[in-house]
């Protein structure tokens, strides 16, 4: 069954240049013969990945923004985390440190854990700040910028609710989009259930398509599913 399935990429030139020329009011999407159920999809990849329970199951959305686009990101909370290693840090001092210690914030300080972050001695995966601690943290924006891990208060990383926020932080999924406004994101492990898969993944998708400036119908252009050894599987039904 493996050898007679066409399988795509997710990240071929010819998809990816598609992706990126033009927008949805330019072109209009067509079937693809080649794309396969969700369910064949996500069996095809648990075949590949036999005996590797903890493989990371990822997905691959090609959006096709209209004109005018917001950054496409968000963040949501799967109904089965798949991650238990998130790494956050917290800008905090004083009674708003103690709580985010308590949260389970895995680094936190003030002027202290700025310079050390600058200077390259921790890695994590996000960053809370309190809104006293927002112009220290600005030294060193321009590091933080880049990689999407810069606290502002539209994504709710700067807020005086230290406790919800570490909470919400170490088992939320977050995204973004590249410059092909394509979102590459984790979504489950090969262990867990066919079922448990799909609703991690109808769950970041429906916060995909809550970015769209326009119809969310034609927000998605092509959907990928692929695993830590496996190919990108073409997924007509997501």
């Amino acid at each position: 069954m493996l050898s007679s399935l066409r399988i795509a990429r997710p990240f071929s030139r010819s998809l990816t240049s598609f992706a990126s020329r033009g927008y949805a009011s330019k072109r209009k999407a067509q079937p693809d013969p080649n794309a396969v159920s969700l369910d064949q999809a996500i069996s095809i990849l648990k075949a590949i990945e036999v005996g590797q329970p903890r493989q990371t199951i990822e997905l691959h959305v090609h959006c096709a923004p209209e004109k005018g686009q917001p950054p496409i990101r968000g963040s949501c909370i799967l109904p089965r985390a798949y991650r238990s290693d998130i790494t956050v840090v917290v800008f905090a001092e004083g009674e708003k440190a103690k709580e985010a210690q308590e949260a389970g914030a895995d680094f936190v300080g003030g002027e202290d854990l700025v310079n050390r972050v600058r200077d390259g001695e921790i890695k994590f995966d996000k960053c809370l700040a309190t809104p006293e601690m927002l112009p220290k943290v600005a030294k060193i924006a321009r590091l933080l910028g880049p990689k999407g891990l810069m606290p502002t208060v539209n994504k709710g990383t700067v807020t005086s609710d230290i406790l919800e926020a570490v909470k919400y932080s170490k088992n939320s999924q977050d995204f973004r989009a590249d410059k092909a406004f394509i979102v590459h994101t984790g979504v489950a492990k090969t262990g867990f259930s066919v079922e448990e898969i799909k609703e991690n993944i109808g769950t970041v998708m429906e916060s995909i398509r809550a970015n769209a400036k326009g119809s969310k119908a034609k927000f998605i252009n092509r959907v990928f599913l692929s695993s830590t050894r496996g190919p990108g599987v073409l997924v007509a039904d997501a």
